[in-house]
């Protein structure tokens, strides 16, 4: 059965739960599952090497997941209007990937959430997406036929699925922020299916 690697960062829980609805998108395509997987934590100076998996959710990737998957959704959270520093260092890892073509016409998407409700969450999608354009990756976003992008009060964007966390930094996604998550998941399941066959 295909994977979709779903790839995130999240340090207070908002991004994981977000990627989990994304997950639940996925499974709901006949002959697609998730892969969920996260990137380790950076910081200035290392002194301490992170342990060789967390101690809780999903396992560090790995680049051999990249070639294995059928496409990919890469999840951050908010940093200034960009991806936080743990995905861009793994990104920025990839040269040889970007050489060989290992993510070259598979589907991706991206997800992220704010504390504030303005807190740049499109700026931070848009940052995502040139890495995965440069790798050769098939974009896919969330059509206006979503209607849950009429509706939605707290998140959720054309460039990809979003999540408002507010001051109570609470992680759980709305049911509009939740829906249009699944939402993507699906569309890159199904877009994942249409270039394989």
């Amino acid at each position: 059965m295909p994977d979709i690697l779903v790839l995130y960062y999240s340090r207070g829980g908002s991004v994981a739960q977000l990627a989990r609805q994304v997950a639940r998108g996925i499974g709901e395509v006949e002959g697609m599952q998730a892969r969920l997987r996260t990137v380790p934590p950076v910081a200035p100076i290392t002194e301490v090497a992170a342990p060789p998996e967390p101690e809780d959710g999903a396992p560090y990737v790995d680049k051999r997941d990249l070639a294995e998957c059928a496409g990919l959704l890469l999840g951050s959270p908010t940093r200034f209007g960009n991806m936080a520093a743990p995905m861009k260092h793994f990104i920025d890892t990839l040269g040889a990937e970007w050489a060989s073509g290992t993510l070259v016409g598979k589907p991706a998407a991206v997800f992220t959430s704010t504390g504030t409700l303005h807190g740049g969450q499109e700026a931070t999608l848009l940052t995502m997406l040139p890495p995965l354009l440069h790798h050769g990756c098939v974009i896919a976003g969330i059509p206006f036929t979503e209607t849950a992008l009429n509706t939605t009060r707290t998140g959720g964007t054309p460039y990809g699925a979003s999540h408002f966390a507010g001051p109570e930094n609470s992680p759980r996604p709305s049911d509009e922020e939740a829906l249009l998550a699944r939402a993507l998941g699906r569309r890159v399941a199904q877009l994942a299916q249409r270039l394989q066959s």
